[in-house]
């Protein structure tokens, strides 16, 4: 999948090691061989194929060979030589982050040095706290965490980012300052990196002609999965259409979410949230467009969808007809009439015709009257005779072609 490639790349970027470990092969259709094959094309050979990569096959589902996958875990770190001090305040690097409906802010944190405590005050990212509780990996609550060990924690006063560094303070003034000096450069930070219009950017969009811009408020239940979600809308920016993600954070959506949507003609994402009541009867008002979804394809999907609408449709050409002209008739107060024969199609009485003549366009426009015989017809098709005149044009030569076609509106795709 994508995001695996995506893990791999960032993984032999950062120099790390890594363990490949290959899952659901409790189903019937697994071929772990499969994966180890397109592992070789991107220069990644495991060991049973005389790499360097350790690989385990595991059923997360069924717990098959799990503990073979942590054993290969333990012989890693074993050879890297990786210790640390459990005899220190901790440091580590937050995983997750969200908003749990009894519990309030929840962070999924791995301590990599140091050993934690309930009663620690932790700094992680633009958030701190006092530890409230702990729990493992199996939900049950722990008194004490030592080097890497994953938990839960309780009682930070946000969510932190997936990827902030945190470490127990010993002084909560010191943090609650540090944490309020790092909110205010995030602040900075976002309002500096908004892309505010220049002269170039202005003579840009008129060139365009119809340049447009979307704006979206993204929230979801997990941080993870809000900039997952973010980076991908915005990667859909093309030079027609213009994606911002003007707000993005973790927790329900709220009435000053549909406010700021309000102000800047924003849509609202909801990803695994659903809006509080009053923010509900707030959008409807203000005729807010609020988006929950539960799979991430489906949000990117429709919004591409949406940025594919508002590109300017192309316009095509569809050939419809060709006729050619038998014979020309001079009438006084009609004009030229011509007897042609419909070698292929039909045309109609509203057909968009052009004349061509020895292979060049001599002229583009509409028919003024279409017979066969005396009647006035609505369409001729292949094989028959017909007469017509031409609006605004009386030089109209025998062995003429005249080439129907109409004008189609072709969706845009990205």
């Amino acid at each position: 999948m994508p995001q695996t490639i995506e893990a791999i790349n960032h993984a032999q970027a950062a120099g790390v090691p890594i363990v490949f470990a290959i899952n659901k092969i409790d189903k019937a259709n697994a071929n772990p061989e499969k994966i180890k094959e397109e592992l070789s094309k991107r220069n990644i050979l495991v060991e049973d194929w005389g790499g360097k990569y350790q690989s385990q096959e595991i059923s997360a589902k069924k717990g098959v060979n799990v503990d073979l996958l942590l054993e290969k875990v333990l012989l890693e770190a074993e050879l890297l030589d990786l210790k640390a001090n459990p005899n220190r305040l901790a440091n580590g690097t937050v995983l997750e982050s969200s908003l749990d409906k009894g519990r309030g802010y929840v962070a999924k944190i791995l301590v990599q040095t140091g050993t934690m405590k309930p009663g620690d005050l932790v700094l992680a990212g633009t958030t701190y706290g006092k530890v409230k509780a702990m729990y493992n990996e199996r939900n049950l609550p722990i008194k004490e965490a030592g080097p890497s060990s994953p938990l839960l924690l309780l009682g930070l006063n946000g969510a932190p980012q997936a990827g902030d560094t945190f470490r127990v303070m010993r002084d909560e003034r010191e943090a609650k300052s540090i944490a309020s000096k790092r909110l205010q450069l995030q602040r900075e930070q976002g309002i500096r990196t908004q892309k505010h219009i220049t002269l170039d950017e202005i003579g840009r969009r008129i060139a365009i002609g119809d340049f447009k811009e979307l704006n979206i408020i993204v929230k979801g239940d997990v941080d993870g999965s809000v900039e997952a979600l973010s980076d991908s809308l915005l990667k859909l920016t093309n030079q027609e259409v213009q994606v911002n993600i003007i707000h993005k954070s973790v927790g329900a959506v709220t009435e000053s979410d549909v406010l700021l949507a309000s102000a800047s003609n924003a849509i609202i994402i909801g990803f695994q949230v659903r809006p509080s009541l009053a923010a509900r009867k707030l959008a409807e008002q203000e005729q807010i467009d609020i988006r929950l979804y539960s799979i991430i394809y489906t949000a990117i999907n429709e919004i591409k969808a949406a940025i594919e609408g508002m590109l300017s449709p192309d316009i095509e050409e569809k050939i419809l007809c060709n006729i050619e002209v038998r014979e020309a008739f001079k009438i006084t107060k009609v004009g030229t009439v011509a007897g042609c024969m419909v070698l292929d199609g039909k045309i109609t009485r509203n057909t968009k015709i052009r004349i061509i003549r020895d292979g060049i366009v001599v002229y583009t426009g509409m028919l003024g009257s279409l017979k066969r015989f005396k009647d006035d017809v609505k369409e001729v098709s292949a094989g028959y005779e017909c007469g017509l005149n031409i609006e605004n044009f009386n030089d109209i030569k025998v062995k003429d072609i005249i080439e129907g076609y109409e004008e189609v509106e072709v969706k845009r795709k990205l």
